[in-house]
């Protein structure tokens, strides 16, 4: 075989290596030897551009509708949802939380299925699932059956940010990436202003047999399971699987992403890989990035709405005034996309709005009880760090390399996620309404603690970078499709 004899002539690397641990992408390109010439014929901007087509839009919907299905309990929370399911003391967090319990434990072997399976069908049979659960909690009389489909909801969710991470790698180069994972994360402010008008719109259909929350829960199970459909049917797997694009469109996909380092197909599981993941400084950092942020995220997602209820507005009111949470978190995403790409400055963009968000964090706890105003603008301002997971996943995509490696560090992220949003909840303690003042000094201090976190990345790729400078590049052949970790290729260099 051709890629054998190549592999052959490489030379080696940390002992010996077979055609295993190639690249899918580098055997498909081999069968065509003229490649660089039919890489040359394609026009590059309008390849860019048919594969925003086809891979974006999928991906804000699925971003748009999980976050909905997440905050769903959120909005369901002010239409009558806790007495109707005899839901007491600490039963709504523990709900909310059960989800991510069991999200974080899903995550595992989600990491190890990604890596094996193709990913858009794997992540569209996930999402029917989990719309046809979800539409299956109108059914739902009391607690442990909230629970239940919360735990289902978890499992099937976990593929989401995994599968998404690695698509948008495949198709992408770190600098175009940046932007398309802010365009997929603005679900999230889209699924915050979008289910606040659905709270309110919801609130005012009546019907004899079904709450309110109920038809609510079918109507967005039944969305929810056609964007599975959708993604089954659209969602390529690989460049080298997408329908639309022509032999040579394809494999000019494929060497446009080569500058990356980071491959786009192996199944190949590698057990050393997992072993440099467990002992690299730069995952620890983001996954510590990750729960910090998502503390606050969690307060976004399951309290937002009841927060702003327990300032004294009526249950439609307070739907309506969690609109501009969204639109904090909408523009906040394209400020830092654009900030962190035109500057080159991912992490520094973080630390920046994370102050953003700890001055909303300070409002809220310390602003008197009758300044609602000033409540309400710190509720706003907590939204400004939202925009920090959409960069620790983009810089996870960018500077992780080897299959294994990166699709387990993609699950360690999202799992990492999930934790941060099973503590979250857990703050906002019965005994502490309606203010929940600890709580919010948490969140103060947490989010103080992600900025320097962020800054400490920042410095830890620069000097990575500075290191491999001084060390000089060995020329290797093909060094991009030998599916070598980050660590392992010292042409590597880290985004930061």
């Amino acid at each position: 075989m051709a890629s054998d004899k190549r592999l052959e002539e490489t030379p080696r690397l940390n002992g010996k290596r077979s055609s295993a641990s190639l690249d899918r992408a580098i055997t498909y390109l081999e069968q065509q030897p003229d490649s660089q010439t039919i890489h040359a014929s394609v026009d590059h901007t309008q390849l860019v551009r048919r594969i925003d087509r086809h891979i974006v839009p999928i991906a804000l919907a699925i971003y748009t509708l999980q976050v909905l299905d997440k905050l769903d309990i959120n909005y369901a929370a002010v239409m009558g949802f806790n007495p109707d399911l005899r839901l007491v003391g600490n039963d709504f967090n523990n709900a909310a939380s059960s989800m991510y319990i069991a999200n974080v434990i899903a995550e595992l072997p989600t990491g190890y299925i990604v890596q094996k399976v193709p990913p858009g069908k794997w992540l569209g049979l996930n999402i029917i699932l989990w719309g046809v659960v979800t539409a299956s909690t109108a059914a739902v009389h009391n607690f442990h059956g909230l629970v239940a489909t919360r735990v289902v909801i978890g499992i099937l969710e976990a593929a989401t940010t995994p599968c998404l991470m690695l698509i948008i790698g495949m198709w992408y180069t770190k600098s175009e990436a940046i932007f398309r994972f802010a365009i997929w994360y603005c679900g999230l402010s889209i699924a915050q202003m979008l289910g606040s008008l659905m709270s309110w719109g919801f609130q005012h259909v009546h019907h004899d047999s079904l709450s309110s929350w109920r038809i609510m829960f079918i109507v967005l199970g039944c969305v929810t399971a056609a964007a599975g459909v959708w993604a089954i049917i659209s969602m390529p797997d690989s460049p080298m699987d997408a329908s639309w694009l022509t032999e040579a469109e394809k494999r000019a996909a494929i060497q446009r992403v080569a500058v990356n380092q980071t491959g786009i197909k192996n199944t190949h599981f590698k057990w050393q890989h997992l072993r440099e993941l467990v002992l690299d400084p730069q995952i620890w950092l983001l996954t510590c990035l990750v729960i910090l942020t998502s503390l606050s995220s969690g307060v976004v997602s399951f309290y937002s709405t009841t927060l702003i209820r327990n300032f004294g507005f009526s249950s439609q009111r307070s739907a309506l005034l969690n609109i501009p949470s969204g639109a904090v978190s909408l523009i906040s995403a394209l400020a830092t996309a654009y900030i962190a790409h035109r500057y080159n400055a991912r992490a520094l963009s973080m630390a920046l709005f994370t102050c953003f968000a700890a001055i909303g964090s300070g409002l809220m706890s310390f602003l008197p009880s009758y300044n609602r105003a000033g409540l309400l603008a710190g509720i706003y301002l907590v939204n400004a760090i939202t925009p920090n997971l959409f960069l620790i996943f983009s810089l996870t995509t960018s500077n992780v390399a080897g299959q294994t490696k990166r699709v387990a560090a993609n699950a360690l992220v999202s799992g990492a996620f999930s934790v941060g949003n099973i503590v979250g909840p857990q703050l906002f303690k019965p005994k502490d309404a309606p203010q929940y003042i600890p709580a919010k000094i948490v969140l103060l201090v947490t989010q103080i603690a992600s900025a320097v976190l962020a800054l400490s990345l920042r410095l830890y790729y620069g000097w990575k970078n500075k290191e491999r400078e001084h060390e000089g590049d060995k020329e290797i052949e093909n060094i991009e499709w030998l599916n070598l970790t980050d660590q392992e290729n010292k042409t590597f260099r880290y985004k930061y």
